[in-house]
């Protein structure tokens, strides 16, 4: 039988293997048992990655191993990779590769304990030592080499919220904490997706790319030549785990400067070939810049990557990422709302997206405009809901008493942000009377808003700040969606136009007249 038309879920299982153990009578887990289901998967994903066939690779592991998982380990980790070594020639890459997909299974389907969070960063030090110093002839699917850098990043970061939690950490817990200091340590996590970034060498492949040459972009990181594709993707997702990372520690300058090589703006990126990877891309960079006060930026990519989602959902709803992808589209609409609370450029978003979105936030936008007390709930209820799991990296103190910090990260980024929105409040004022004129005295505006001549000039000096940030590359770019200029006591103001797009507008209505007519062909007169 040719291994693409196998079907792993029609090999027997616990109840008719004939391993080389019993098959166990009771519940329990048994790590060295392997049903022959598993055998099979094993063996037949070991030879597809020796013979770099990379469509049936994808297909073992995206389909295979989630259905055995599910069928199979629901409630129970994998057997373990001293069971099945055998059946792989004891291979020590593809036992890293296993362990790996291991520990993934176990934090997806199970809580682990402190001493496998430790032991799955010590696989992940091993896989990237030898990816980084190893030859690795091997090509891998971009779902799987985005998976990798994702849980890195997805474990380290619930490890320093597991950490952090002292409170009721048991004496044993502490002793391994203290022993084994330097699991998820931040600089070693840094330290690993920075040499994946630099030894890759994809900061200079893609700088060749815009001079028009080489094809890593165009092959989707793919090597047709006969090479391996594993270190190079490696790298390049590695520049958006950075970016990952850099958000959870609050430090998103740094963020988006490890991303600048990958150009966002650009549809066609490697980062978009994996959805999981084009949505935490957009989430991170959108998230970054809107804590930057890159509000357009922010609105832009948020409302491009949700008119995207809007129209591909429904092909993933049988993905094991499907609850995430939609989890992130909503908590994205979140950041949309206050992006655009905050810099009231709807010109900037596509019809469909701004229909959902005042659907779910239309209300709760009105209401955060007036800047009371009751808005400023709902500006924490939306960042509350939609930012990143902030952590603390350092280590915990172990003095007594013992206390929880889980959530001081968060309540300074909190902080931070509800402080940037008080300031914005005095701007509304003054954007609400630039709107009327086109020409104003300094003299007459200060009357209207009941301030002196010094305090408006300070007013719109702080109005010209916060309408302008300073992008990673050092330009000045303006959110303002009305500028001015002062020429001796009179304030010119300037008022930015969009094009009217009357595309999607007419889509729209064909697509609803061709609705009706058919709707109008089922009707039958008598």
């Amino acid at each position: 039988m040719a291994a693409a038309s196998y079907d792993y879920d029609d090999a027997p299982g616990y109840e008719e293997g004939v391993g080389s153990r019993t098959a166990p009578t009771d519940l329990g887990y048994d790590p060295n048992f392997v049903p022959d289901s598993v055998k099979t998967f094993v063996g037949h994903l070991y030879r597809h990655i020796r013979e770099k066939n990379v469509y049936e690779i994808h297909q073992m592991y995206e389909g295979s191993f989630q259905k055995l998982s599910e069928r199979m380990f629901k409630e129970t980790p994998w057997p373990s990779v001293d069971a099945v070594s055998a059946y792989v020639d004891n291979d020590h890459v593809f036992c890293l590769l296993y362990r790996e997909m291991w520990f993934r299974h176990l934090y997806a389907r199970l809580s682990p304990t402190l001493k496998q969070r430790i032991d799955s960063w010590d696989n992940y030090c091993s896989l990237f030592q030898v990816v980084l110093h190893g030859v690795v002839n091997m090509q891998l699917p971009n779902q799987w080499l985005w998976d990798m850098v994702d849980e890195f990043v997805y474990q380290f970061q619930s490890f320093c919220q597991y950490r952090a939690k002292m409170k009721n950490k048991t004496d044993q817990e502490i002793a391994l904490l203290k022993q084994f200091d330097q699991a998820w340590n931040v600089y070693g996590v840094l330290n690993f997706l920075q040499a994946l970034v630099e030894k890759s060498m994809i900061i200079q492949i893609l700088e060749q790319e815009k001079e028009g040459l080489g094809d890593f972009t165009a092959n989707d990181g793919y090597s047709y030549s006969g090479g391996s594709n594993v270190l190079k993707v490696l790298g390049y997702f590695s520049m958006v785990g950075l970016l990952r990372v850099h958000c959870l520690l609050g430090d998103y300058h740094t963020g988006l400067k490890c991303l600048q090589p990958i150009d966002i703006s650009q549809s066609g990126g490697v980062y978009t070939s994996v959805l999981g990877s084009h949505i935490a891309t957009v989430y991170h960079y959108g998230f970054a810049n809107l804590m930057l006060r890159g509000y357009v930026e922010s609105i832009r990519e948020f409302s491009k990557i949700l008119l995207y989602i809007f129209k591909v959902k429904q092909y993933h709803q049988k993905s094991p990422q499907y609850e995430q992808i939609l989890k992130k589209n909503e908590q994205m609409y979140a950041l949309l709302a206050l992006s655009l609370s905050l810099c009231p450029q709807v010109k900037l978003v596509a019809e469909d997206v701004n229909t959902q979105l005042r659907e779910k936030y239309g209300e709760k936008m009105m209401r955060m405009q007036r800047y009371d007390e009751e808005a400023y709930a709902l500006y924490d209820e939306l960042f509350s809901y939609a930012c990143p799991k902030f952590i603390t990296p350092s280590a915990p103190s172990f003095d007594e008493p013992l206390v929880n910090y889980n959530q001081d990260a968060y309540r300074l980024q909190l902080k931070l942000f509800l402080y940037e929105v008080k300031q914005q409040q005095l701007l509304s004022g003054v954007r609400s009377y630039l709107k009327l004129y086109s020409t104003i005295s300094m003299g007459k505006l200060a009357s209207y808003m009941e301030v002196d001549e010094p305090t408006l000039r300070s007013i719109l000096m702080t109005y010209k700040h916060k309408t302008h940030a300073v992008s990673v590359d050092g330009k000045i770019i303006s959110n303002a969606d009305v500028d001015f200029y002062i020429d001796d006591d009179m304030i010119h103001v300037v008022e930015t136009k969009s094009a009217k797009r009357y595309g999607d507008y007419f889509m729209r209505q064909i697509v609803k007249l061709e609705e009706m007519i058919h709707e109008v062909d089922k009707v039958r007169f008598d």
